[in-house]
């Protein structure tokens, strides 16, 4: 019993304290949920419609649509019909029993609780209507028509076999299916002209439904084939009168055209019990087309083969592909600007996503962009020709976006054009590489992509003296490379072989002279000392190696522009003068586990060596130095930088960088990062870690005048910190502080006293989005309430773990209150404010207060003693922001009393461990009964399952 009492008692208040005030709302203030779901269905139906403004905007300009956008205005009138619905079917519900004497409790508990739940959903897609890249793009040339009467012959058998379905009694609702891209829609409209000519029916009619369904369009896409005019405004009385309409045809043939999820035919207004109707239905799935529309036959649409893609790409180019007056044209257009080499390129590349990083070694290595010099320029002009392709759909969107993707049909039109190309590419994917060397294809082709899944050994020579570009793959361990392999190909430039088991190189890697892109990523290899040969070489990838030691002879690769040690595993030793040789190096990544940077009198590499690498713009790296005293002040190298990601101290070689512009010191002194040092990259820095600060009381105002650029701000275990920045310095209140700052992190600084000592800079925290703090345990308060007014564009605070912080916001006198230009005294504090989440802050009693009787000083406490742990958690004289939506409370053991009532916007209360709350507004007695009885049965459960076992 004892045990049963003890249960009984941790389940109460596991229960009761978190849920207690989300449960009482659904109870006592369902209707207002529900006033609040309607609230939420309009502000969407308003967001929806100036959506569709836009969209018909862009479809007047023959714009196509973005799939995101699409899938958008699918899921938002999903739940806009589903909240519709429930609220219609709220009328009908019993919310009273015993014959109207008293409320049904439960029934309204549900109400409530269903509301508020519809009403997240609605604002989550609401607030998620964010389409950075607009909501269209540049419409593809158009489709060719085929002729009626001469399909391609793969679909004629098809085309055939639907026309046959059509004529059988049996069948009324037929499916076609294929991916997207292989001709469906063609083959229907194929469909529709037969059915025309050999008058099959009355009457044809075609319409587009499309990811997005959109009932008045499909409604008027049919009416217009009939001559129909609306009156009607409403879905329901167009599809009334479409409904009367099509009935008075006789033999109708209705052609819906790429259904993605099952359609509701009686909401269009097609009859289901019109015996002269057959429809026909094309999808990508097909248990839409089974399952959810009921389709009696299914006819599958392949890819075409690859002479009828080759057939298709002529028709689409008008011929001229191989009209030879236009080759010397087609020639010098490839010389000057290669959008071709770079499509027929990425048809050569596998199945799926391809990383733009490869494609960008490859078209260095391949010389495609001439008169272009730097490594920078050439990747912009690659981005250029990659937007110049998805604006053509000749290359799609990833779902990554560092990666691109090509279309399995237009890899095979590729393919082919490349196959006949004078420039042959070739893709071999068999085991017969010893036949096919032999041939004269391999003598003529200049690319290469060798699939050798299947195949054990490798040729001993493949000859091919027009090679330029190499692609090697293969996941068999045992795959036998002889020595002599690359003889036969000298003029190669590019080769690609990454992701090999092999532990060496065969020897005869040596001899290509002219290489200047290898890619050996992901090898297990253990000496690359021949690579000292390759004179040549602009572009050395050896990412994700496990190479202990970079060989000497690199020192002659005096050519090298990108070398990309990335993911190193176990790289000990960079001997000393590699790095300072490679004088025309532009980009080094270098973000790995190597450690062992030199100090003087140690062979290993120096840091400064980067110093007169004087091309240098890019660089990804990790530095860990024993003695952080030892690192030099002069680093000429980082004035010149563009982009960076660097790593001083002890941090993992896989930390998430925000931006371009990252910098993380570790356990660093000040004298490191003021003067000339690396002080120099603070002013173009946009995200800063800074751990373990030594020597300072604050964020040394030297390392910028204003942090302009900086947008992510982390300060961590920092005991000597005392306030983020010290506005007493001139500077400060000339330049300002952190006028672009949208994130600040402030973890375990257990001396931090305030945010900001001194007066409010002008432009401080002007664009702080999130602010988070935890484990500062001095700290006492977080803002003065003249700064708070100033977070125009705070959205989220999260304070965790701090031992004394009594309040969040202090009001100091209003005499002390200093009028800024940029901050008006009459503004409530945090307007924007959406998230707040208060954790484990044992002294924490409100949230801020301030009566003329009780003023409060800076300190944040009452000139009258210390704060009144009675007063509310939310005082009415403060205004708590009306769009808070989420409130978390945890572990707040001096709470006493809250209010939310003053929050009408709050869908999501999470109150957990607050043993002293002991006012919560309406506690309902019949909810604690019911959990009462719950915790009752769960524990009756439990022991029951317990004996039987």
């Amino acid at each position: 019993m004892t045990e049963i009492v003890s249960a009984v008692v941790a389940k109460v208040s596991e229960y009761l304290v978190a849920p207690i005030g989300r449960q009482l709302s659904y109870l006592f203030c369902y209707r207002s949920h529900l006033d609040d779901l309607n609230k939420e269905v309009q502000e969407l139906g308003h967001v929806k419609d100036d959506l569709q403004i836009t969209v018909d905007e862009a479809k007047r300009r023959g714009d196509e649509i973005r799939p995101s956008v699409e899938d958008w205005q699918t899921r938002a009138d999903k739940k806009t019909r589903e909240a519709k619905t429930f609220m219609e079917d709220e009328k009908n519900r019993t919310k009273s029993c015993f014959n109207g004497w008293c409320p049904n409790l439960m029934s309204r508990y549900q109400l409530g609780r269903e509301a508020n739940k519809k009403a997240q959903v609605i604002a989550e897609i609401r607030e998620h209507r964010n389409f950075p890249d607009g909501v269209s793009y540049s419409a593809p040339a158009p489709n060719v028509t085929y002729k009626n009467d001469d399909p391609f012959e793969s679909r004629t058998s098809i085309l055939n076999e639907i026309m046959d379905a059509l004529r059988d009694d049996k069948n009324s609702m037929i499916g076609v299916r294929g991916m997207g891209g292989v001709g469906k829609t063609t083959l229907v409209e194929q469909v529709a002209a037969r059915a025309k000519q050999q008058k099959l029916f009355d009457r044809v009619v075609m319409a587009y439904v499309s990811q997005t369904v959109d009932l008045k369009k499909i409604q008027a896409q049919i009416a217009d084939a009939l001559g129909l005019k609306f009156e009607e405004e409403s879905e329901t009385g167009r599809a009334g009168r479409l409904s009367q309409r099509l009935t008075q045809e006789k033999k109708l043939l209705i052609i819906l055209d790429d259904l993605w999820a099952g359609l509701n035919l009686k909401d269009v207004g097609i009859p289901s019990d019109h015996k002269g109707l057959k429809m026909v239905l094309t999808s990508r799935e097909l248990d839409v087309l089974s399952n959810e529309m009921g389709t009696q036959e299914n006819f599958v649409v392949e890819h075409l083969p690859p002479g009828e893609a080759w057939s298709l790409f002529k028709k689409l180019t008008s011929d001229s592909i191989e009209k030879p007056d236009l080759q010397p044209t087609a020639e010098e257009v490839l010389k000057k600007c290669g959008v071709k080499s770079l499509f027929l390129l990425c048809g050569l590349m596998d199945y799926g996503d391809t990383p733009i990083d490869n494609l960008f070694k490859y078209v260095v290595g391949l010389d495609l962009f001439q008169n272009i010099n730097a490594l920078e320029e050439a990747r912009d002009r690659l981005h250029t020709l990659i937007n110049d392709l998805k604006a053509s759909s000749l290359l799609l969107e990833s779902n990554y976006d560092a990666y691109v993707r090509m279309h399995d049909v237009v890899r095979q039109v590729a393919r082919a054009i490349a196959s006949k190309d004078p420039h042959r590419f070739v893709v071999r994917e068999d085991d017969r590489l010893e036949e096919w060397s032999k041939t004269d294809e391999s003598k003529s082709c200049t690319f290469i992509s060798l699939n050798c899944r299947a195949a054990h050994e490798l040729p001993k020579c493949l000859v091919c003296p027009q090679l330029k570009f190499c692609l090697l793959r293969s996941n068999n361990p045992s795959l036998n490379v002889p020595n002599t392999f690359f003889e036969g190909m000298k003029g190669l430039k590019v080769l690609d072989w990454s992701w090999m088991r092999l532990t060496t190189l065969p020897s005869s890697l040596d001899s290509l002279a002219n290489l200047q892109t290898l890619c050996l990523d992901w090898w297990p290899l253990v000496d690359i000392a021949m690579i000292g040969k390759l004179t040549k070489l602009q572009i050395l990838s050896l990412k994700g190696s496990q190479i202990q030691q970079l060989p000497n002879e690199m020192v002659q690769l005096t050519n090298l522009r990108l070398l990309d040690l990335n993911d190193y595993r176990n790289l000990e030793v960079i001997p000393r003068n590699i790095l300072s040789s490679l004088s025309r190096l532009e980009r080094l990544y270098m973000r790995s586990n190597f450690k062992r940077w030199a100090i003087e009198g140690e062979s290993n590499v120096f840091l400064s060596e980067l110093n007169h690498l004087s091309h240098l713009t890019i660089l990804e790296l990790n530095i860990h130095i024993p003695d952080i005293k030892l690192l030099p002040k002069e680093y000429t190298f980082f004035e010149k930088l563009t982009k960076y990601s660097i790593f001083i101290g002890d941090w993992r070689s896989h930390e998430y960088c925000k931006t371009s512009r990252t910098l993380k010191l570790n356990e660093v002194d000040r004298s490191l990062y003021v003067g000339d040092g690396i002080g120099k990259l603070f002013k173009k820095t946009e995200e800063l870690a800074l751990r373990k600060l030594i020597g300072t009381k604050s964020i040394p105002y030297e390392l910028d005048e204003g942090f302009c650029k900086l947008k992510h701000l982390h300060v961590s275990a920092s005991p000597e910190i005392q306030y983020v920045i010290d506005s007493k310095d001139q500077r400060v209140q000339q330049h300002g502080a952190f006028p672009s700052l949208e994130s600040l992190i402030l973890d375990e600084l257990i001396n931090l006293e305030e945010v900001c000592c001194g007066p409010i800079p002008v432009k401080f925290f002007d664009n702080l989005k999130t602010l988070d703090v935890e484990k500062c345990h001095g700290l006492k308060f977080l803002f003065l309430l003249s700064m708070a007014r100033g977070l125009l564009q705070l959205e989220k605070i999260k304070i965790k773990s701090c031992n004394v912080i009594q309040q969040i916001v202090v009001y100091e006198r209003e005499s002390e209150i200093k009028e800024d230009d940029h901050v008006e005294t009459n503004l409530q504090p945090f307007p924007k404010l959406r998230y707040l989440e208060l954790e484990d802050l044992p002294e924490l009693m409100n949230f801020g207060y301030f009566d003329s009787e009780l003023e409060m000083t800076s300190q944040g406490m009452c000139s009258q003693g210390n704060l009144d742990i009675h007063m509310p958690f939310f005082s009415y004289k403060v205004s708590f922001p009306l769009n808070l939506e989420k409130l978390v409370l945890k572990r707040l053991p001096k709470l006493m009393e809250m209010d939310v009532g003053n929050l009408p916007n709050l869908k999501i209360l999470w109150l957990e461990e607050l043993c002293l709350l002991s006012k919560v507004s309406f506690f309902p007695y019949f909810l604690f009964v019911l959990i009462l009885l719950e915790i009752f049965r769960e524990i009756y459960y439990k022991n029951i399952f317990k004996k039987k076992v």
